[in-house]
């Protein structure tokens, strides 16, 4: 059992990156599902699919590479988490090394990335940044 699934996902990605694999396997769930669709919008993954099989169900996260395995994803970082949960407003969403990342927050339109909920004058819980 696993207290905190996202964090478990992020580290699973992680260290995937750090010894060169491929494919990642993850537990699904819709908030891992709606995760792994913003990666593959910002490039840092190349694909993902949900596998259904048993005893669970899994997504396959594809890590994007170039060249001579130089991972599209440099970094990951929880912000919240089950013990100590951040909430942003609209104007204190923070941008990721200046742009180049990207901050991802659950809103209640849904999983976005920051500058989707700046767009549309929302704030939530900051799930992680990714770089």
């Amino acid at each position: 059992m696993v207290n905190d699934p996202i964090s478990d996902m992020l580290t699973r990605l992680r260290n995937a990156i750090m010894v060169g694999h491929d494919v990642v396997l993850v537990p699904v769930s819709r908030m891992k599902i709606a995760i792994s669709r913003i990666l593959k919008q910002e490039g840092f993954i190349s694909d993902y699919e949900v596998l259904r099989g048993k005893p669970q169900r899994m997504i396959r996260l594809h890590v994007k590479y170039f060249g001579k395995k130089e991972a599209a994803l440099n970094g990951l970082k929880r912000v919240s988490r089950p013990g100590l949960r951040i909430y942003v407003q609209k104007g204190e969403i923070p941008r990721v090394y200046g742009g180049l990342g990207v901050a991802i927050l659950s809103t209640s339109k849904g999983i976005m990335t920051g500058q989707q909920a700046w767009k549309r004058h929302v704030g939530g819980e900051l799930l992680c940044f990714i770089w």
